[in-house]
């Protein structure tokens, strides 16, 4: 009799333990389809910010038609990319575009006091800020979710369930490389 209670109590801590288990990879795939949707509503904060900025620059840089418009096809794929690689493909695409602008706006003094401008350079580097947060938000769950798929017991219901790894949001190569400051003053 006593021993049915011990196989009883073990079956019932057993199933417990594998559908808190479950529910928790559950959970943790939500968060990251969550991360990944207000990743999109910043991303989309930006693609609306950036047509506003090349309009109200294009006036000024009459001869830098080649730079506004690499800024312009950049945003075309960064809001078709699907995918998480993809969309960090072309997101780093795009910020090396708008960094580009933003040098050659440098040269343009009229440009540099122009209060338009200058709140739309605002927004959007708050806005920047926002999808870091929202990015390395999202790249913390996926570390979370994808290190419960890994480490024992827990691999076991998540390889029964068919878990799958989620996807790293990564930074492309070009924007990994220490940028060069040259501090030595021209004369």
């Amino acid at each position: 009799m006593v021993m049915s209670w011990v196989v009883w109590g073990v079956l019932f801590f057993a199933t417990a333990w594998i559908i808190w288990t479950y529910n928790g990879l559950v959970a943790l795939r939500h968060q990251i389809q969550n991360a990944w949707k207000q990743m999109e509503v910043q991303l989309k904060r930006r693609y609306d910010l950036i047509p506003n900025l090349v309009e109200t620059v294009k006036g000024y840089m009459k001869y830098e038609q080649d730079t506004l418009q690499s800024v312009i096809d950049a945003r075309s794929k960064a809001m078709a990319s699907t995918g998480v690689k993809e969309t960090a493909d072309a997101q780093g695409a795009l910020t090396q575009a708008l960094g580009k602008l933003f040098v050659l706006m440098e040269n343009y003094p009229e440009l540099k006091a122009n209060a338009n401008v200058l709140g739309l350079q605002e927004e959007l580097t708050t806005t920047e800020n926002q999808i870091a947060f929202a990015r390395q938000y999202y790249n913390d769950l996926v570390m979370r979710f994808n290190m419960k798929q890994d480490v024992f017991p827990s691999n076991v219901i998540a390889g029964f369930f068919r878990f799958q790894p989620a996807e790293f949001f990564s930074v492309p190569e070009a924007e990994q490389a220490v940028p060069r400051v040259d501090l030595k003053l021209s004369r």
